[in-house]
C-alpha cells in the first residue's frame, strides 16, 4: 500500500497539513507576520508538500547509512521535522523511536545500551556532548519544497514501524512495538465516534513519545485534517483561543487548569478529548455547565491509543470499545484483542506478546460493565492491595483526594502494618488555594503552589480523612500523610507512580533504622 501521508497527498494536496511557528522552510507556505527571535514565522505546509519534505528527508537519512529495519531514534520536542522523520521511516522500512527531552542523558545512555541504538536525531545540540550514540543524524529540510508525491514508494503496514517506551507499572520502560496497521485501526476507529474533517485542526499538545500524540498525526493524516504544532511563546489556554483549533487532546490537569484561567477558550472547540487519568466529576461538570462537548476514553499504548470512548457523563463510564477493538472482563480484570493491538514488547530475545490461549491480553485494570456494555475503570490491580481482608483501589481514594482544594496530586499506597497487613498511606502535593471559587465550581489554585507559607498541613490531613470517611469508608482513610517529593521529574505524561512511592518509602525505611 501506500503510505497515508501520501495518500494524503494525493487526495487533498491543498490542505494544510501542518501548522507552527517555525523557521520558515519556503516563502510560498510562510503566512502571518508574526516573529520570533527575527527567524521563526507561522509556517503552513500543504499535505503535497509535506509528501515531498518527507521524501527529501528518507533521501538524507538513506545517505547517511540507515538500512531498513534500523530503529531511528529521536530526542525532541514535538517539530515539523520530527513528523517528517515519522513518515520518512514509514517510507523507508525503519523503525521510528520518539525518546522524552526529559530523559537524562545517563538514561538516555542506558537505552542506547539495552536497544544497542546506532542512530540518533536531536534538534538540540547541548545534548550531542554526554551522549553515547555511535551515529548522529543531520535532518536539514529544504527552502525550496517540490511536491514529489510521485515518488512514493510501497510499504509494508504490517511490519514494525514505531516504538513507544511506557513505564507501566513496573517503573522499568517497556518498549512497545507497532505496526502502521494498529494506528490507522485505531484512527479509523476514533474517527466513528469523533468526525474530523479536512477543514479541521488538532492540535498536537501531547508528545509524540506518547501513543496520544502519535494517535493524532494518523487521525488528521487520514482525514486531511491540520495538525497545529503547539506554540512555547503561547499558554495552551492562550494558542486555543488565538489559533484556529477544533480539536484538542487533553489530560484532565490540562483541562483544569484552562477552566480555572480562561474557560472562553473553549468556545470554538468541536471535541475535546479526554484520558490519562483521573477524571473528577466536578470537571465533567464544569465542562457540561460550559456546553463543552467533551469525550472522555480509556486507552493505552499496547492498543494504539483509544480503546473505548463516550460523550464526558457523570456516571463515570468511558463507554463502549471502538471499532476494530474487542474487549471482555475475567474476573473483574479488563482483557482486549483486535487490530489495535500491538505487535509486542522489544526484548532481548526478540518481540514478546504475552496473550491467553484465545489471544487476548490482560490489561492489569479493574473494571466493571454496565447493562448497555458501557466501561467503568476500578483501577490497577497491581496497584490494589488487601487492608484487613478488603480490598484498597488507591484509584478510588486518589479521586477523593483530589476534590480537596490544597491537594494538586495524590497518590495512595500500602504500608505494612501487623494487625491489618497493609494501611492506606497517602503522598499528598499540598497546594494554596483560594477562599474564592469560581463560577464553574472548580477552586481557583495559587498557581505559586510550592508558596505554602500560613497552610496548616495538620489541619489539612485532618480534613483529608475526614472527606474519605464521609465519602467513602472509615477503614479506607489513609493513616499517614507524606509531602510529595520534589526530586522525582516525570519524563513523561502521568505521574512516575512508582519512583514517588519508592522515595517515601526510602523515608520511611531510612526512620525506622534511625529508631
Amino acid at each position: 500500500m501506500m503510505s497515508p501521508l501520501h495518500q494524503a497527498a494525493l487526495n487533498h494536496p491543498d490542505a494544510i497539513a501542518i501548522e507552527g511557528r517555525h523557521e520558515a522552510i519556503d516563502p510560498s507556505i510562510t503566512t502571518g507576520n508574526k516573529t520570533c527571535n527575527n527567524t521563526c514565522t507561522t509556517t503552513r505546509v500543504s499535505y503535497a508538500q509535506l509528501s515531498g519534505l518527507v521524501h527529501c528527508v528518507a533521501q538524507q537519512l538513506q545517505s547517511q547509512g540507515v538500512k531498513h529495519g534500523d530503529i531511528v531514534a529521536c530526542l525532541s520536542h514535538n517539530n515539523i521535522e520530527m513528523i517528517c522523520l515519522y513518515w520518512a521511516c514509514i517510507d523507508a522500512g525503519w523503525i521510528f523511536l520518539p525518546l522524552s527531552p526529559r530523559l537524562a542523558d545517563v538514561q538516555i545512555n542506558q537505552l542506547i545500551k539495552r536497544f544497542d541504538l546506532q542512530w540518533l536525531w536531536t534538534d538540540n545540540v547541548s545534548r550531542k556532548t554526554a551522549i553515547e550514540i555511535a551515529n548522529w543524524l543531520d535532518i536539514e529540510l529544504p527552502q525550496k519544497v517540490d511536491q514529489l508525491i510521485n515518488q512514493a514508494v510501497e510499504i509494508s503496514p504490517h511490519q514494525a514501524s514505531n516504538i513507544i517506551l511506557t513505564s507501566g507499572s513496573s517503573g522499568t520502560p517497556k518498549a512497545a512495538v507497532h505496526c502502521l496497521t494498529n494506528h490507522l485501526s485505531s484512527a479509523k476507529g476514533a474517527a466513528t465516534f469523533i468526525a474530523l474533517a479536512p477543514s479541521d485542526a488538532w492540535l498536537l499538545s501531547l508528545p509524540l513519545f506518547h501513543i496520544g500524540g502519535l494517535a493524532i498525526i494518523h487521525r488528521c493524516t487520514l482525514a486531511g485534517a491540520c495538525i497545529v504544532l503547539r506554540d512555547p511563546a503561547l499558554t495552551l489556554a492562550e494558542q486555543l483561543t488565538s489559533s484556529h483549533i477544533t480539536h484538542v487532546s487533553l489530560v484532565p490537569t490540562q483541562a483544569i487548569q484552562i477552566l480555572r484561567q480562561h474557560p472562553a477558550a473553549f468556545t470554538n472547540i468541536s471535541a475535546l478529548l479526554l484520558g490519562g487519568g483521573v477524571i473528577e466529576p466536578a470537571l465533567i461538570d464544569a465542562l457540561q455547565h460550559l456546553h463543552i462537548n467533551a469525550y472522555t476514553s480509556y486507552g493505552m499504548t499496547e492498543m494504539s491509543s483509544q480503546i473505548t470512548t463516550a460523550k464526558a457523563n457523570l456516571l463515570g463510564h468511558h463507554g463502549c470499545p471502538l471499532p476494530s477493538r474487542q474487549l471482555r472482563l475475567k474476573d473483574g480484570l479488563i482483557w482486549v484483542k483486535g487490530e489495535c493491538l500491538f505487535l509486542g514488547y522489544l526484548t532481548d530475545q526478540g518481540l514478546s506478546l504475552p496473550l491467553d490461549e484465545q489471544g487476548w491480553f490482560c490489561t492489569h485494570d479493574k473494571g466493571q460493565l454496565d447493562l448497555e456494555g458501557q466501561l467503568s475503570i476500578l483501577g490497577r490491580m497491581d496497584n490494589m492491595f488487601i487492608c484487613g481482608g478488603e480490598n484498597i483501589h488507591p484509584e478510588q481514594l486518589e479521586a477523593v483526594l483530589l476534590t480537596h482544594p490544597n491537594v494538586a496530586q495524590a497518590i495512595v499506597f500500602a504500608i505494612d502494618d501487623i494487625i491489618f497487613g497493609h494501611l492506606p498511606a497517602a503522598i499528598i502535593d499540598y497546594c494554596v488555594a483560594d477562599n474564592n471559587t469560581n463560577a464553574i465550581g472548580l477552586e481557583t489554585v495559587n498557581a505559586k503552589a510550592a508558596d505554602l507559607n500560613g497552610v496548616n498541613i495538620d489541619n489539612i490531613n485532618l480534613q483529608l480523612s475526614q472527606l474519605v470517611e464521609s465519602t467513602l469508608a472509615r477503614f479506607k482513610r489513609p493513616r499517614q500523610f507524606f509531602g510529595w517529593p520534589k526530586d522525582i521529574v516525570s519524563s513523561g505524561l502521568k505521574v512516575p507512580r512508582k519512583s514517588i512511592i519508592n522515595a517515601i518509602q526510602t523515608q520511611i525505611d531510612a526512620a525506622k533504622t534511625a529508631s
